[in-house]
């Protein structure tokens, strides 16, 4: 397994696409919103809007490098690469935590480098238990998404699939209060969606003092909770469903 997981490193960090959209994107992303304009220096909560920022930026990058690489087990499977896997001594769970334990790295790396940057351009927490909560939100948060992207590949049988998971995650991003504060009515139905939960959480170690009704202000715990749960379970779901119906079709 341990071998495995080292050829797996290797192939993803030679890809030049998962080097850009895993790592290089959410850090450029980063750099041009949260360091460059000036209103980023002001107080926000128990920091300031940098690190805000930050956080939204470290949780897309490590979301989107889950589904990047999990979603490979999909492609790979459908490829014929399977039957290769199980001439070996390695059983298909081991094959699949192999990918999870990869996907959950490269996040994991992802998510410190736009934190990396953010220190070193001022992104500012009051206590330092913040960072690291903020942190570990954003990297267990990122795996329910590795459902997300099984549950693609599967459904849709082509390296394609894996470009149309990643680029639904960009409208999931826009759509889930990321990129951007939402109000009023899209605010309302940004809660519904899939980024949602999991970046209001990460967020929420820093704006949970905010006195509710002002702006930027975060909702009640329960309400990105029960969103990331939610979610997670409909993305198990699909995954499973997926899984099924294509092997059924074989």
């Amino acid at each position: 397994m341990s071998t495995y997981i080292r050829v797996e490193f290797a192939r993803h960090f030679r890809d030049g696409y998962n080097l850009i959209f895993s790592l290089l994107l959410p850090a450029a992303m980063y750099i041009l919103f949260g360091s460059i304009p000036s209103y980023t220096e002001f107080e926000l909560g128990a920091g300031n809007v940098k690190f805000y920022l930050m956080i939204s930026m470290a949780a897309y990058g490590a979301a989107v490098s889950t589904v990047a690489i999990a979603g490979t087990v999909a492609t790979e499977t459908m490829q014929g690469w399977g039957r290769q896997i199980s001439l070996t001594k390695m059983p298909p769970s081991m094959f699949v935590s192999s990918k999870m334990i990869v996907a959950a790295t490269v996040a994991g790396a992802s998510a410190a480098l736009v934190f990396a940057l953010g220190a070193a351009t001022g992104a500012e927490a009051q206590e330092g238990w913040i960072w690291a909560a903020s942190y570990l939100i954003i990297l267990l948060g990122a795996m329910i998404f590795a459902c997300y992207g099984i549950g693609v590949g599967m459904a849709f049988k082509s390296e394609s699939a894996l470009g149309l998971a990643s680029g639904l995650m960009v409208f999931f991003a826009f759509f889930g209060n990321v990129f951007m504060p939402l109000e009023g009515g899209m605010l309302d139905a940004a809660r519904f969606t899939p980024m949602y939960g999991y970046v209001a959480l990460a967020r929420y170690p820093l704006l949970k003092d905010m006195p509710a009704g002002v702006d930027m202000a975060p909702d009640a715990l329960w309400i990105p909770t029960a969103n990331l749960v939610a979610w997670a379970l409909i993305f198990v779901l699909f995954a499973v469903f997926a899984t099924r119906k294509a092997k059924a079709r074989q």
